[in-house]
């Protein structure tokens, strides 16, 4: 009886180990659409030590710098293959005036940065430095112009300034400047967030300007500017449907921006007792605020379809493309940081939930062509970290920067479709979220890379990933895991969350088996 009894218990828990393991099917033959590398896009604003400490810290600073720019956050910079930066904001471009940038260091004005912590901005990082650190870097750059307080001519004049290879004043001034071609721009944004910061404006009152003022940003030579409008907030599928209608062709690209950010009012956390404050804390959260967030990020997917909906009903072809040029997590600022400054750390859950985002945006990359995270250094879900106590310290590259990395070998590769069949972990009466999520891909060279991030913080899975066809005998690639969902890298703790070899996958009988640790990010090539 014994016997029977244990026999009973072992099949039972066979069966509940078999209901946790997650199934992904891929479709290699229905692969058709390329996933842009513009959608591993950066973000540099003047905000808080984005810039200055962070890219800049002038060639006559004892940190090491090459011309100006900080030496160890050009180098990780590089090895990261940024394929497009946008700059110089956000709701600072709407009140800068490019003129201010260039010429002189010495002679260059000051102004208040009132949107950003009151700092006193000196403005000796400006267009050159910005787009020679492009050149030498190999980045698109993707500049966002002054609608809110600028002109038409401001704008038509910055654009010929830039790209303009004449001997009209504008191109001779550049010259005089230092810079003898054309830097041959291509991405120009007609203002930012023109419905807040930018303006506060509606679309009726913007769809109309941006025509005017689009109209004088000319192209020059063989160089033809991919004009991006101001876009949606989040979901505001009306703006999109406005714009596609009343813009139309006279713009390249529409934008909009969607923070994964929670408001948890400002009472104390119930669990741990910390005050929460309205956006929640980087490193103090509990297993709830975890998944609540999480289903937060994956919502990005709802506010996807929407806007590609409204844009196929005036569209159907998709000439006009969809840019997410601003995305990522945003929690309060790190206590004794500058509250206007916008510091926050970044554990191994802001990792999780850009590999999630990744995995969303790549299904729908017939439409979204760029996405740009907020931001490279120092600002909201940055790649990268200085020290403001001790400038001179190395910098920190972050959990999320690592995921970039992890994902380099889907950028220009052949998105491959599949689904997924696993549990939901319940969030609350409206919301869920999948243990596990994944995305495919198939690169150039006819190899097949899988990512597959373990969203479930305390089960491990074993994931099976049917492939349909693709031959493989074996696969290799990395993790991106830590004990905690908490730990994150630090000055004086060191990179606590870094990848480390993956040993535990196999292909067996045509398929991929992957037993995947709990909060953790694989990425393998089948070989």
């Amino acid at each position: 009886m014994k016997k029977i009894i244990s026999m009973a218990v072992a099949a039972a828990m066979s069966l509940a180990m078999t209901a946790q393991d997650v199934q992904i099917t891929l479709h290699p033959k229905d692969a058709k659409t390329e996933i842009p590398k513009e959608i591993y896009g950066q973000f540099s604003e003047h905000l808080g030590r984005c810039i200055y400490g962070g890219i800049w810290v002038g060639k006559d600073s004892e940190i090491p710098n090459i011309e100006g720019y900080r030496k160890d956050v050009f180098e990780a910079m590089k090895d990261l293959e940024i394929p497009v930066m946008r700059w110089p904001g956000g709701c600072f471009a709407d009140e800068y005036h490019w003129m201010d940038g260039i010429g002189p260091q010495e002679n260059r004005p000051r102004m208040v940065n009132t949107n950003w912590g009151g700092t006193v901005e000196d403005n000796s990082f400006g267009t050159h430095e910005f787009l020679n650190l492009c050149e030498m870097l190999n980045i698109q750059p993707y500049i966002s112009a002054n609608v809110g307080s600028g002109t038409v001519e401001e704008m038509a004049k910055w654009v010929e300034y830039m790209n303009s290879d004449t001997n009209s004043t504008m191109a001779q001034l550049r010259r005089k400047n230092g810079r003898e071609k054309p830097w041959n721009v291509k991405y120009f944004g007609v203002g930012n967030e023109s419905w807040g910061c930018g303006g506060n404006m509606r679309v009726e009152d913007y769809a109309p300007l941006y025509r005017r003022y689009a109209t004088y940003a000319r192209n020059y030579g063989k160089n033809v500017l991919c004009k991006v409008a101001s876009g949606a907030n989040g979901g505001d599928t009306h703006w999109t449907d406005y714009a596609m209608k009343n813009i139309g062709d006279q713009m390249a690209a529409i934008s909009f921006h969607y923070y994964a950010v929670r408001d948890w009012g400002t009472e104390d956390d119930p669990v741990t007792g910390i005050p929460m404050g309205k956006k929640g804390w980087a490193l103090n959260f509990t297993d709830q605020n975890y998944y609540e967030i999480m289903s937060q990020a994956r919502n990005i997917e709802s506010i996807l379809k929407n806007h590609v909906a409204a844009m196929d009903k005036y569209d159907p072809k998709k000439k006009i493309a969809l840019f997410a040029d601003e995305w990522g997590t945003w929690w309060n600022t790190e206590p004794g940081t500058n509250p206007g400054w916008l510091y926050q750390q970044s554990t191994m859950r802001d990792a999780l939930v850009a590999s999630a985002t990744f995995d969303i945006f790549h299904k729908y990359t017939d439409r979204l062509k760029m996405a740009n995270i907020a931001q490279v250094v120092n600002v909201l879900q940055s790649m990268i970290l200085t020290n403001e106590k001790n400038p001179s310290d190395h910098c920190i590259v972050t959990p999320t920067y690592h995921v970039f990395m992890m994902y380099k070998p889907h950028k220009d590769a052949l998105f491959i479709p599949g689904e997924i069949q696993c549990q939901q972990i319940k969030v609350n009466d409206n919301e869920q979220v999948p243990e596990v999520s994944f995305t495919a891909s198939r690169d150039k060279q006819g190899v097949t890379h899988v990512s597959i991030s373990n969203l479930d913080l305390h089960k491990a899975h074993t994931v099976s990933v049917t492939l349909d066809g693709i031959t493989a005998k074996g696969a290799e690639g990395q993790i991106l895991n830590s004990k905690d969902i908490h730990d994150y890298n630090d000055f004086g703790k060191g990179e606590v969350v870094r990848p480390a070899q993956f040993k535990d996958a196999k292909v067996k009988d045509g398929k991929l088996i992957v037993n995947m640790p709990a909060h953790s990010i694989v990425t393998l090539a089948l070989k």
